[in-house]
């Protein structure tokens, strides 16, 4: 079991707020890569092959090869401020932390009756460190945030699992609450809407929209996983708020691993026939990143540029995900404010709680 916390009778409960995202190493560097991907792809939701077939594959091939690769990748993205999902991310936690003591403080609650933590589901903060740092601040009712706005179990189920993992060690359970999903949350999709329609007033319109989610495999779809209509209801609302007609945008799926069918079309051939067309310009955006990370910044801003141009297309842009944009932290704060619902009333004062003490001692007497 955990070490508890202190505890002391006075204590005024508080409710903590955990954000979590998917990971990053700690360095562009081969042995940090490799120790990422050794977490990661350990994880049962993420790879779903049996295990002893996996491990050998995992540590026999992919942990020798692909680690080095990837930071490589890694350091063409890498920043003064590291890892950018990192950056975006604390930056991210920061905003909701004032945001949502500002809602507090109109309420009549104190700024800190919520706090706000970051982790990341493979690499750091962690999960487990997060946790502890919400209940030795007095956290006793915790709401999970998954950022991951398209249920799938890789990443929502997974990042659940982490929490679960960690609440089984504690002897003073916190209470849970978890956020499954917001795909199709009104102001989720209107700041998706507001990041596009900025850009576009500062840079001018494409030929045509890619709508660009990040890829699973084909069967999870057959056993029952939301995500790809999740994905697909997400870009009907944003192209409907944008209005978008069917010819002006493509929905795709990226990020492909091995050699196993996954969710179609494939964002690399879309863009390479988009090119073979020779297009005039291409923009990318993708609604399922809320942060920049690897993944929109190589693969889609250098890759999937690439891709496109050297088959034959003309211009190619990448609008930045959602990030701090001002309407999305309103959006998520909205969304945390929503479910923190019935716990948000005032603890009851010490006063208040004596005078309820007395009466119910002295209806008990009169009994």
């Amino acid at each position: 079991m955990r070490q508890e916390p202190p505890f002391t009778h006075d204590r005024a409960p508080k409710i903590g707020v955990l954000l979590v995202n998917l990971g990053t190493p700690d360095a562009p560097t081969a042995s940090a890569v490799r120790r990422y991907l050794a977490q990661f792809l350990a994880d049962r939701r993420v790879v779903e092959i049996p295990p002893a077939i996996w491990w050998l594959i995992l540590h026999g091939v992919i942990l020798r090869v692909r680690p080095a690769k990837s930071a490589r990748k890694y350091a063409l993205v890498w920043t003064d401020a590291g890892s950018p999902l990192l950056a975006h991310s604390l930056r991210q936690k920061l905003l909701l932390q004032g945001a949502l003591g500002e809602r507090l403080k109109a309420a009549g609650l104190a700024p800190d009756f919520a706090l706000v933590e970051l982790a990341m589901r493979y690499g750091n903060p962690d999960v487990d460190g997060a946790l502890d740092r919400l209940r030795a601040a007095g956290c006793d009712r915790i709401l999970v945030v998954p950022l991951y706005p398209q249920y799938a179990a890789s990443t929502t189920a997974s990042a659940m699992d982490a929490v679960y993992a960690y609440a089984q060690t504690a002897r003073r359970m916190p209470a849970l609450r978890s956020i499954d999903c917001f795909h199709d949350d009104p102001a989720y999709i209107k700041a998706l809407a507001a990041a596009v329609s900025a850009y576009w007033s500062k840079h001018g319109r494409p030929d045509k929209l890619v709508l660009s989610f990040h890829g699973l495999p084909r069967r999870v779809l057959d056993l029952g996983d939301p995500y790809h209509c999740h994905c697909h209801k997400t870009a009907r609302l944003l192209v409907a708020e944008l209005g978008l007609a069917p010819a002006q945008y493509a929905v795709t799926f990226q990020s492909r691993f091995g050699k196993a069918e996954w969710l179609q079309p494939y964002t690399a051939a879309v863009l390479a026939e988009l090119g073979r067309q020779q297009t005039g310009r291409v923009d990318v955006f993708c609604p399922g990143f809320v942060a920049d990370c690897l993944e929109t910044l190589e693969e889609i801003g250098m890759e999937g540029k690439q891709t496109f141009l050297a088959a034959g297309g003309r211009e190619f842009h990448a609008i930045p995900c959602l990030n701090a944009q001002p309407l999305w932290m309103a959006a998520l704060t909205d969304l945390v404010v929503h479910h923190l619902q019935g716990w948000l009333a005032p603890p009851p004062d010490a006063a208040a709680r004596a005078a309820t003490l007395a009466r119910a001692t002295a209806l008990g007497a009169k009994s």
